[in-house]
């Protein structure tokens, strides 16, 4: 599990595995990739934006959890980060487009080639079942995308969305819990009376 600031680091290891894989075949400088919104991108290239985090509608746990030996720690909140990747060609207007294909073309592949990232190392691959956080494409018709492209001076471009998640985000609250220091075994003198009735009259 993670603290307040496993939603940045989730997108951190996004664009630094981005940046590994099309740095500097696809996109020459890794500056060109980075966590921003397509309205504020600046130079980049290649946009991750987080536009929407959400409580996970699979995975949800309950109860306290154990905290040393007199603590114990509030259920984590796990979440659904959703993001839009998007990317922008400076090359010229002929070209722009098929520049743009190509660039998301090959983020597709790198996300289906490394679809779970490791909770607690921040590593794609490899991890117990429940520390992996899943990266999968939405599935969504163009309609619904369309209305996610919230950005009105800004002409809708083509984009990637990914659902990204559970990613744990554990709770800061603790409690206090009296520990056990005595425990006592009564036996219940009132079953010994029975076993011998029921034995003599087996034996009848």
């Amino acid at each position: 599990m993670s603290d307040y600031a496993v939603i940045a680091e989730t997108g951190n290891a996004i664009v630094q595995l981005l940046r590994k894989e099309l740095v500097p075949d696809i996109i020459s400088d890794s500056a060109g990739i980075g966590l921003a919104s397509p309205a504020d991108r600046g130079d980049m290239v290649l946009c991750v934006h987080l536009y929407d985090v959400s409580e996970s509608d699979t995975y949800r746990v309950s109860g306290m959890i154990s905290d040393g030996t007199d603590r114990q720690k509030f259920p984590p909140i796990h979440l659904t980060l959703s993001y839009l990747i998007t990317a922008f060609s400076a090359g010229d207007v002929k070209f722009r487009s098929g520049e743009e294909q190509r660039i998301l073309g090959k983020v597709a592949q790198v996300l289906r080639d490394y679809p779970t990232l490791n909770l607690n190392t921040m590593e794609f691959g490899g991890g117990n079942e429940e520390d992996r956080i899943r990266i999968e494409i939405m599935k969504a018709d163009a309609e619904e995308k369309s209305k996610l492209w919230s950005f009105p001076n800004l002409a809708p471009k083509l984009s990637l969305f990914y659902r990204v998640g559970p990613v744990a985000l554990e709770s800061a609250r603790t409690e206090k819990v009296k520990r056990v220091q005595e425990i006592e075994f009564r036996q219940d003198i009132t079953a010994k009376p029975f076993a011998k009735l029921f034995r003599r009259k087996r034996q009848e």
